[in-house]
């Protein structure tokens, strides 16, 4: 009977040899352990860069990038990324030395690694993307990427359509430049306020609020609805969702990953 010692010793270097690829890929969602073998042997898997089609492969998923036709893929309890919908009056940020309320008093202590992409300011609401995951943190946030986000802005006084198609093609001076809106549409109009909605890639702090102080038009509620391919949804203020897989690699296809 082997000594307990080098059976250890054994189990150890078996584990550090990784999981075979099949098994990463039908963790990820792509199907049974017969499908994956099908996507290996087709040559659509690559692991840090490298076409795999044999069917022995081993990978580290903690350690290695494997990608499948191109694209990224998610291991459910790797990377965790969340769709939080901000209330106003929240500060964009995980903590405040002087008490005020944050996402972290949303999203608890359960994710204690997570991060926001981005921010929103103290008075508007919507959505705001957190993830452990830095790479595709760091892709998002980048201008290179140019990442759409969608907005309801509800403005004072009657906007007119005229004004919306002059922000697309012509855009506004502001004190750090012309800025154009990838789309705007008036959505509804009372007596005294205009609801548009408006599409932009720009990252530039409270750049939609400025934008319509900047014409005359102040906005007295500002909501994100969506960036690049995810939606805000059904999730009510002060509450957030985790992303699925499918989701998430749409975001890593949306930046480049």
């Amino acid at each position: 009977m082997p000594h307990p010692y080098k059976r250890a010793i054994r189990a150890h270097e078996s584990h550090d040899e990784g999981v075979r690829l099949q098994k990463v890929l039908a963790q990820a969602g792509f199907g049974s352990r017969r499908k994956c073998e099908e996507i290996i042997t087709e040559g659509r898997v690559e692991v840090d860069g490298q076409l795999v089609t044999e069917l022995g492969s081993r990978v580290n998923p903690n350690r290695q990038q494997v990608r499948v036709d191109g694209s990224r893929i998610h291991i459910t309890g790797r990377h965790v990324t969340l769709a939080l919908n901000k209330p106003r009056k929240v500060l964009s940020t995980m903590d405040d030395p002087r008490g005020r309320f944050t996402l972290r008093d949303i999203i608890g202590d359960r994710y204690e690694r997570v991060f926001h992409m981005g921010r929103l300011d103290y008075d508007s609401e919507g959505l705001i993307l957190m993830t452990d995951d830095g790479e595709l943190a760091q892709h998002v946030m980048h201008p290179k990427y140019e990442v759409e986000k969608t907005y309801m802005a509800t403005v004072q006084g009657k906007l007119g359509g005229n004004i919306c198609r002059r922000l697309v093609t012509q855009g506004v001076l502001l004190k750090d430049g012309l800025i154009r809106l990838d789309h705007c549409a008036i959505v509804d109009r009372s007596r005294d306020h205009t609801m548009v909605k408006v599409v932009i890639h720009s990252g530039k702090n409270r750049i939609v609020r400025r934008i319509f102080e900047a014409i005359g038009f102040p906005v007295v509620r500002l909501v994100r609805t969506q960036i690049g391919p995810i939606h805000l949804g059904d999730v009510k203020p002060g509450s957030y969702r985790v992303l699925s897989n499918a989701e998430v690699s749409a975001l890593d296809k949306e930046v480049g990953l």
